[in-house]
């Protein structure tokens, strides 16, 4: 029975405590190593880090092949709704999403971030000019999708996705079934590995610790607060000037409502899946038209990602600046819309944001050994983050679905 209780606790149990126990532990085992290392001639951390390895190893093995099944069943699969205004709060979630990411990146030049990262040399290719950098795009587009997977080129990938996943939109009804079954199985793989998060935790921040000491944790911290602070302006700067240019008046009461009831839900959940009848429920008592918020915020919960997309653009900043590199203003636009984009299709999976920053970080060359290191620096922050990101997330599909509700009834009023 005991067995069973602790088996069910290190692989099935709450995800939030099994990281911040594998934090805890990876710290601890940092802070005794030395003194082992002396008295045993064992080094104890390396030997922990092997846990991270395998943990990033798995990550940079899934994430191609999940964002190809991921954004081509959302394509393929994808209903659009019947009533006219849904165009406008599709508008409103992309622009949102797009806005947030772009924010990210201003905060990131404002207060860039480092982290300790194993890096070997030659693991980037930094681009030299703005020629270079869209030369390299157009031809990673166009590269061979099989090349692009097995070579995590995830431009590629993310091109190919989207072609397949439009041209599948006129398949048979069995054909899309196929393709969102696979979508389905992987993420399904993506869990499993997931679920070893706190393993692959306590083995990174030991072996990291230990070899560039606690000073190390101050760039987590760092990084912690630039993407909390990019949230909370987005939450309450943002969001509100886009509702304003809907309603024409004061945004904040709904704001405020929608955080309220909606977002600090979402927060101790960590899923806009399970928040929607939350969201529902709160549309209802705003008296907004049923037909509209019952298509608008299950819609919302998948592609509305304005959290993910703020994380995958610090994250991103925090490895180009880890590694000493320069960031143009073309470079920054382009990972603005990539950072959206890729925000949309990270519904549906545990940390879903975070297994879209290789793409992002393949706009700068970076290879994916140190991109899916920075993902094992996203779980280690990610007791905040995930659920700093989904309050966001979830209670924006509300507030835009009421906007737009509220817009629509002062031009009929008028």
């Amino acid at each position: 029975m005991n067995t069973s209780r602790l088996f069910h606790f290190l692989f099935q149990g709450n995800l939030v405590k099994r990281i911040a126990i594998g934090l805890i532990l990876g710290i601890l085992v940092a802070l005794v190593n030395s003194s082992i290392e002396q008295t045993f001639g064992f080094n104890l951390a390396s030997k922990i880090g092997v846990l991270g390895q395998i943990f990033v190893k798995a990550l940079r093995a899934v994430a191609p092949i999940l964002i190809f099944f991921l954004v081509m069943a959302a394509l393929a699969n994808k209903k659009v709704g019947s009533k006219s205004n849904m165009k406008e709060i599709i508008v409103l979630y992309l622009l949102g999403t797009f806005l947030a990411a772009l924010a990210a990146v201003i905060a990131s030049m404002l207060f860039p971030s480092e982290v300790a990262l194993s890096v070997k040399e030659d693991v980037t290719s930094a681009p030299q000019s703005v020629s270079q950098v869209l030369l390299t795009l157009v031809l990673n587009v166009v590269d061979n999708p099989l090349n692009a997977i097995f070579k995590a080129n995830f431009i590629g990938v993310l091109a190919w996705s989207i072609g397949l996943g439009l041209a599948l939109r006129y398949a048979s009804d069995a054909t899309k079934q196929v393709v969102a079954d696979f979508a389905e199985g992987i993420s399904k793989i993506v869990h499993v590995i997931i679920s070893f998060a706190p393993l692959g935790v306590f083995g990174l921040v030991a072996e990291t610790l230990s070899d560039k000491g606690l000073k190390a944790l101050n760039g987590y911290f760092h990084l912690l607060a630039v993407l909390i602070g990019v949230m909370l302006f987005t939450a309450f700067v943002l969001n509100p000037i886009l509702v304003y240019w809907k309603i024409r008046q004061n945004p904040y009461p709904l704001v405020w409502t929608c955080v309220r009831e909606s977002g600090v839900t979402a927060f101790f959940t960590r899923s806009s899946a399970a928040n929607i009848p939350v969201n529902i429920n709160l549309a209802k008592r705003l008296n907004l038209d049923e037909e509209t918020y019952s298509v608008a915020i299950p819609l919302g919960a998948n592609i509305n990602m304005a959290g993910a997309a703020i994380t995958i653009t610090v994250l991103t900043l925090a490895a180009v600046y880890t590694l000493g590199m320069e960031v143009s203003f073309v470079s920054a636009v382009l990972l603005s819309v990539v950072a959206a984009l890729c925000a949309c299709g990270a519904s549906g999976v545990a940390g879903g944001s975070l297994l879209l920053i290789p793409l992002a970080c393949s706009l700068f060359g970076i290879s994916d050994d140190v991109a899916a290191q920075m993902i094992g620096v996203g779980f280690v922050i990610g007791i905040l983050q995930d659920s700093t990101e989904t309050a966001l997330n979830s209670s924006t599909d509300v507030l835009f679905t009421a906007a737009v509700c509220m817009e629509e009834e002062r031009k009929n009023n008028a």
